[in-house]
């Protein structure tokens, strides 16, 4: 059997591929069929163990998916929590940090989700001073260069975004990386738009911590977001943004925090449980078919995706070279919204982002034939005005 073959025998775990060509897993991973096993299970321990379910299992299962979540990173164990969603995870590692001091700047891209910029320049508030980035000249992604100029001995943090959300560009994160760790900065990189799709090894890579989730490639669904700090910043690292869970013996309900010593440190309070049972068959299903597997997948679907928007005449937002590029393809489309409209009437379900285009996501589980027709549809929608019906909706939903 070969290795795409493999892969595709994983179709029939993932119900919706039964009713829709399903290619917008960059924005949210299809659920795997054992999915709604895992949740039933948490309402009948819930239903027939009450209380007791906690020690039954309910409080190790942030651990248990942490680790899953550190498998995909290439972490080590014990440096993974989880959190409900991405700006959680900022805000803890961020209240961490004071910015009174000369070493106040944060250094971030213009290219970084708008999200995550939201919480970095919230801390301008707080004395920090915001290095805001411009994007590089082709538009696609963080300018790297432009990025470690501006780390300096001022530096305080460094945000940067591994993919980008609109292009799926891939930023090269090493010179980021060793520019920060020359002057003592701190580096978060933002793994969510490739955490499932790429390999990582963020302990070899050095930042010094990172944030992504499950939502996505990992097809894990929401609420299942993750912080990984690295071993070596761990025990120095006192967030001021914490909870019960963090402490080293939680059920003593002492006063006064006494946090752990790995990763749980960065816990807040009583874990999301049914969010961890939903995430963990998706997390377990893409390692059980292999990180390097699944971007060699992606590199021949994406690539086909790419000839065929050419064969159509679309201008593409994203890198031609498969090497740049990450889980996606963004194609420049006329009427973007409204074609993206159109596409799920059909059950071709895609997105639309300002600024990107139509985003296509193939996985593994994906065909060539899927993606080969979802280009075509989209050159026939535009060509017959069938997209027209859908121009005058209400604006495009965040």
């Amino acid at each position: 059997m070969s290795p795409d073959d493999r892969l595709l025998t994983y179709r029939d775990r993932f119900p919706v591929l039964s009713r829709s060509n399903y290619l917008i897993n960059n924005s949210l991973g299809a659920v795997p069929a054992a999915t709604r096993a895992n949740l039933l299970r948490f309402v009948d321990e819930w239903e027939t163990r009450g209380v007791r379910a906690w020690g039954d299992g309910w409080w190790r299962l942030q651990e248990d998916v942490a680790g899953l979540c550190g498998q995909a990173l290439g972490v080590r164990p014990g440096t993974v929590s989880m959190h409900q969603n991405v700006a959680v995870a900022l805000e803890m590692i961020l209240s961490c940090f004071e910015f009174g001091s000369e070493r106040r700047r944060i250094v971030y891209s213009a290219a970084n989700f708008p999200s995550d910029q939201y919480i970095y320049e919230a801390r301008a508030r707080r004395g920090a001073e915001l290095v805001r980035v411009p994007v590089g000249a082709d538009g696609l992604a963080t300018d790297v260069g432009r990025v470690v100029e501006a780390i300096d001995e001022h530096t305080a943090i460094v945000a940067v975004d591994h993919v980008m959300f609109r292009s799926a560009a891939i930023v090269d994160v090493a010179p980021i990386v060793a520019r920060a760790r020359a002057v003592g900065a701190f580096v978060v990189l933002d793994v969510f738009h490739s955490v499932g799709t790429l390999p990582l090894q963020l302990h070899e890579l050095g930042v010094h911590a990172a944030v992504g989730g499950a939502l996505k490639w990992l097809c894990g669904g929401p609420g299942n977001c993750f912080l990984y700090v690295h071993p070596d910043e761990i025990g120095r690292l006192e967030p001021t943004f914490t909870g019960w869970a963090a402490h080293r013996d939680p059920f003593a309900f002492a006063a006064g925090q006494d946090y752990r010593d790995d990763g749980g440190r960065f816990h807040t309070g009583t874990p999301n449980v049914p969010a961890l049972y939903a995430g963990r068959a998706g997390i377990e299903l893409v390692l059980e078919a292999g990180l390097p597997a699944i971007r060699e997948r992606s590199l021949r679907l994406t690539q086909a995706l790419v000839d065929e928007a050419v064969r159509a005449g679309f201008a593409l937002r994203s890198p031609a070279d498969g090497a740049r590029r990450g889980g996606h393809v963004a194609l420049d489309v006329p009427d973007g919204y409204a074609v993206c409209q159109a596409l799920a009437a059909r059950e071709i379900v895609v997105d639309f982002r300002p600024d990107a285009g139509l985003r296509i996501a193939p996985h593994f589980y994906n065909t060539e034939a899927e993606v080969v027709a979802a280009v075509r549809a989209v050159r026939e929608i535009l060509d017959t005005g069938e997209h027209q019906r859908f121009l005058e909706q209400a604006r495009v939903p965040g």
